[in-house]
């Protein structure tokens, strides 16, 4: 057994079937590692569609027996093994079932358990336990009750929603595990995991486990997308197909050991055919009115990617939910780093847009001394020259230009007005700078700060100088006093 999470990857001790090749043909035993058993379907479980969180679900697929979708002989058999004949059934109802409806009828309608008016109040009370969709209606002494379940055509709470369906190929290998293990453990012990999964499926060198993806799920669970690669001898590869990964995964040893693991939950994930998609479409759910499951498939706003789905009961609604609050969450997280990473782009973009106009500034400068450079040069090559005919046409045409240029009335006076106002404009806006001059917040704290000390220390100072000055007077006053006692002494 498996302690703690994943505690025992690659000590746990498993009971896979020998180890071979994935194509090597097999026999209708169980002791090959593909045998011949029975695929067990699609089975409309955990992340049946990649779109909203958890796709179909896993009470759908457990409860109401969707059924395979193999070939036609796998349908029919679990169809009728199915509750209730499966939840997309055939038209024909079995003896069983129309008996089953009889009972019902019976129950809610007439029943002769007492024999007087009691019964009428037994009609009403079974009646609820079908709306409601639980509890037994007793309606005769020589038949068993009847069970009322939430499938059953009476109970009332009942809706129908829209799963998305994969888009993945059989080729592709993909196959979906529940573990009941956090994201968080998951992602910390995946090798061990793939280690794992490798011992049992044989610990053959030729095949390897990849992990395609882990998606956080409500209830503290994962969703784990795996595909095996198998190598052949001459160098090639190629995956594994779904379905028999998935029938490999379905046999009693293997899931034993995928239940030590954690797995609460295995599926194919594989594309429907369009055959496939019909025949879910005609047939209605067990206990779905086919009037509220036309209504639902007419207003399918995707026919092409949404299927319908029965919701029954709360535990359903509440499941999906939870998934549609974990997608919420995960759609907020990927908007918060795309917005994120707009800023980022914008920052750069700014960056981008100032050095753009750096380097022209630059380009103009270097063209100008550039072209300062070529004139120099031309001056001096044709220096000692005569002035040639395309030369004087040239000086001809710039005196024409300098004519035009220096009237009042054309493009002098224009430029004059503009350089007045480019004047005015630099002289308001260094008025406006100095207008604007604020010294911060920070600097003229520590200014003030440096003022008070310097004021601290010339007051300290004057202390000092007025402490010296005292002493002074003192000492002027004791030698005043002692000069006359002496020359009356020595006179």
């Amino acid at each position: 057994m498996v302690e703690g999470a994943f505690g025992g990857f690659g000590t746990t001790t498993t009971t896979a079937a020998p180890a071979f090749s994935f194509s090597a043909p097999t026999n209708t035993g169980t002791s090959g590692l593909f045998g011949a058993s029975q695929n067990k379907g699609f089975g409309f479980g955990t992340s049946f569609g990649t779109g909203t969180g958890t796709g179909l679900g896993t009470g759908l697929g457990t409860g109401l027996g969707f059924g395979g979708f193999g070939t036609q002989q796998q349908q029919q058999q679990q169809q009728q093994t199915s509750l209730g004949g499966g939840l997309f059934s055939q038209p024909a109802q079995t003896p069983a079932q129309s008996n089953q409806l009889i009972n019902t009828a019976s129950a809610l309608s007439a029943p002769t358990l007492l024999g007087d008016e009691r019964d009428a109040i037994l009609a009403k009370w079974n009646q609820l336990q079908a709306f409601w969709g639980t509890g037994k209606g007793y309606f005769s002494n020589n038949i068993a009750p009847v069970e009322f379940t939430q499938e059953n055509p009476f109970c009332r709470f009942k809706a129908v929603g829209y799963s998305l369906m994969p888009n993945n190929k059989d080729e592709d290998g993909l196959v979906v595990l529940v573990f009941n293990r956090k994201e968080v453990d998951i992602r910390s012990q995946q090798q061990q995991l793939v280690e794992s999964l490798h011992k049992i499926l044989g610990g053959n060198q030729t095949l390897t486990v990849n992990v395609e993806g882990v998606k956080t799920m409500p209830d503290d669970q994962t969703e784990v997308i795996i595909y095996v690669v198998e190598r052949s001898p001459n160098g090639t590869s190629r995956r594994v197909p779904a379905t028999t990964l998935y029938a490999h995964f379905e046999q009693a040893n293997i899931k034993s050991s995928l239940q030590q693991l954690g797995v609460s939950f295995s599926m194919a994930r594989t594309e429907l055919s369009p055959a496939q998609v019909k025949q879910l479409l005609q047939n209605p759910p067990a206990g779905v009115d086919p009037i509220i499951w036309e209504q639902a498939k007419v207003d399918n706003p995707d026919p092409d990617k949404l299927i319908p789905v029965p919701m029954v009961g709360f535990k359903e609604l509440l499941r999906r939910l939870k998934v549609q609050d974990q997608m919420t969450k995960q759609h907020q997280t990927r908007l918060d780093i795309i917005s994120e990473d707009i800023s980022e782009l914008q920052k750069n973009q700014t960056t981008t847009m100032a050095k753009i106009a750096q380097y022209k500034r630059k380009l103009m400068a270097l063209s100008h001394r550039t072209l300062q450079v070529l004139i120099k040069q031309e001056i001096q090559r044709k220096s000692g020259y005569a002035i040639q005919a395309d030369e004087e046409q040239l000086r001809v045409q710039l005196d024409i230009i300098q004519c035009e240029l220096n009237a009042p009335t054309q493009f002098r006076g224009r430029l004059n007005e503009l350089m007045s106002q480019i004047r005015m404009q630099n002289h308001f806006g260094a008025v406006r700078a100095e207008e604007r001059y604020y010294i911060d917040s920070d600097l003229l704290r520590e200014i003030k700060q440096h003022l008070k000390q310097q004021q601290e220390g010339l007051s300290h100072l004057i202390s000092i100088i007025k402490d010296d000055l005292e002493d002074i007077k003192l000492i002027e006053h004791e030698l005043n006093e002692s000069i006359p006692m002496r020359g009356g002494f020595f006179s």
